[in-house]
């Protein structure tokens, strides 16, 4: 008898086989059993919800879904002092914008017009920014 007919057969990655019998393990390309993919988060593994803190600090509430990142300014802070004091541009100073704050402090708010207009449309816009570009959280 031959020194390889006495010897099992051995694949590196299937481990022995035995003659007559299946090889053990999955068939080669294919992953184990109760492991993910690579490149796959493992499961039950939830990406955080956008708005959380993620230690990034050009974005310290998060991202929006777009990836754009949050401001810690409120668009329902900035639409009511707008609403209530937009005569003296409050709103427009609190995001920052001071150009637009001046111009409505000294037209008194555009008569009250500019001021109710800006309001509303601060609190019912999502692409409103502060004076770093970043979105405002709702």
């Amino acid at each position: 008898m031959s020194e390889q007919q006495g010897q099992e057969k051995q694949d590196p990655q299937q481990g022995p086989q035995q003659p007559g019998y299946p090889p053990q393990g999955p068939p080669p390309g294919y992953q184990q059993p109760g492991y993910p993919p690579p490149g796959f988060p493992p499961p039950g593994y939830y990406p955080p919800p956008p708005g959380t803190y993620t230690g990034d600090p050009n974005a310290p509430y998060g991202y929006d879904p777009y990836g754009r990142p949050y401001s810690d300014k409120s668009k329902v802070i900035a639409g009511i002092l707008q609403l209530t004091l937009g005569g003296f541009g409050v709103g427009r100073f609190y995001l920052g914008n001071v150009g637009m704050g001046l111009a409505q402090l000294f037209t008194c708010g555009g008569l009250g017009v500019w001021s109710l207009i800006d309001g509303i449309l601060l609190l019912t816009g999502n692409d409103h920014t502060d004076e770093q570009g970043r979105i405002l959280r709702s």
